[in-house]
């Protein structure tokens, strides 16, 4: 039997393990507890420790660490705290797993992985090697991968990119995004049941929105947020706008506020979601004529569900994008022309470069290898 601890921080996270998650829950080989923490305790961010149980997994600990708002020393604080709470967690738990799963590039999630170092402590780490210009996630995602012996990557590139941080170690399995890998069999709600739940009428033409702020050169996020302001009040004369809020990021306050605006101003056209779950945030992007922002999400996700991604800025730039992706600048008046050109091409048809076959059932293989 192996032991596996699950490290999740934020709804994101949450929804690409899933799969995962529930392969480990019918696996009589697989012992695993969920250890919850971020924005997974916070009101603010919808309190989504709640979609964990929702989703029928019991979390077996909880680590708060306080976000008191989201300026620079905010974020470096909150760090510094989840680090300290975790040292004294990995003190009292080095001993309990084989091997302990870490994904992704929050800075929440590298405070928990380096307070484990000194202990000892086997990391698996899911998407290292990506490269993302407009965001500081390259050092906390390069430092976890450094920190861990286990690597999952969503590509080949991500791969030898990990190979090279870590001395061309052999330990690399390229799995694409494990939150495809079952994708075929999510359920998706009926667009009566989302207007039931949400009070959102899909067959309404909609635009899904997704922005975080720039990381790197947060003070561009000023004069973005104007753009984005106005290019929503523009679409919403001939669209229904449906926005997720953003992550707990640097200077994130300032999009929330921004959207709080625009919804106020057309409380009928906007509508805002502090946190779908997986099943609504699917059902949505597929209902959706199209995706705009600067998520992740657009990229790795918005093709399986034939739709294209209108990525704006430099948040993503340097990571692989799929022919659905198209890249435009903060610029309002080509943001509102790509728009509307895009839907006039119609649903995407092409392939969706994160798909990878069996994602699970390798994953589950090489971590039942690690004590063998």
């Amino acid at each position: 039997m192996v032991k596996i601890g699950v490290l999740t921080s934020s709804r994101a996270d949450f929804g690409v393990y899933l799969p995962l998650l529930k392969a480990f829950k019918i696996d009589p080989e697989v012992s695993f507890e969920i250890i919850a923490f971020g924005t997974h305790l916070s009101n603010l961010h919808g309190r989504t420790i709640e979609e964990i149980f929702q989703a029928g997994f019991t979390v077996h600990s909880t680590i708060s660490s306080i976000l008191t708002d989201d300026s620079e020393e905010a974020i470096a604080s909150s760090a510094a705290f989840t680090s300290l709470k975790f040292a004294s967690f990995w003190a009292n738990h080095k001993n309990d797993f084989d091997i302990v799963l870490c994904i992704g590039d929050r800075y929440e999630m590298f405070a928990a992985v380096i307070a484990g170092v000194p202990f000892g402590i086997k990391f698996a780490h899911f998407y290292g090697g990506d490269y993302s210009n407009g965001a500081i996630d390259n050092i906390y995602r390069d430092s976890i991968s450094h920190a861990s012996t286990v690597h999952f990557t969503s590509s080949q590139r991500c791969a030898e990119r990990v190979k090279l941080l870590k001395g061309n170690i052999e330990s690399v399995d390229i799995i694409g995004l494990l939150s495809l890998d079952e994708l075929e069999k999510q359920e998706l709600l009926s667009l009566d049941e989302f207007k039931s739940k949400w009070l959102i009428d899909l067959t309404v033409p909609t635009i899904l929105v997704a922005f975080h702020p720039e990381t790197v050169h947060p003070e561009k996020n000023i004069e973005h947020v104007q753009v984005v302001y106005e290019v929503l009040n523009a679409i919403q004369r001939d669209f229904q706008i449906v926005i997720t809020m953003p992550n707990a990021d640097t200077f994130s306050s300032k999009f929330r506020k921004v959207f709080e605006k625009i919804k106020t101003k057309f409380p009928r056209k906007v509508f805002l979601i502090e946190n779908f779950g997986i099943q609504s945030y699917f059902t949505c992007m597929k209902a959706a004529l199209l995706m705009i922002g600067n998520t992740s999400s657009g990229l790795s996700e918005a093709a399986s569900f034939n739709k294209y991604f209108i990525n704006i800025g430099d948040r993503q730039n340097g990571r692989e994008i799929g022919s659905n992706v198209i890249n435009v600048d903060f610029k309002k008046e080509e943001i509102i022309r790509r728009i509307y050109s895009t839907i006039d091409l119609g649903q995407y048809q092409g392939i969706n470069i994160y798909k990878q076959s069996s994602a699970v059932a390798r994953i589950l293989t090489r971590l039942k290898s690690i004590n063998h």
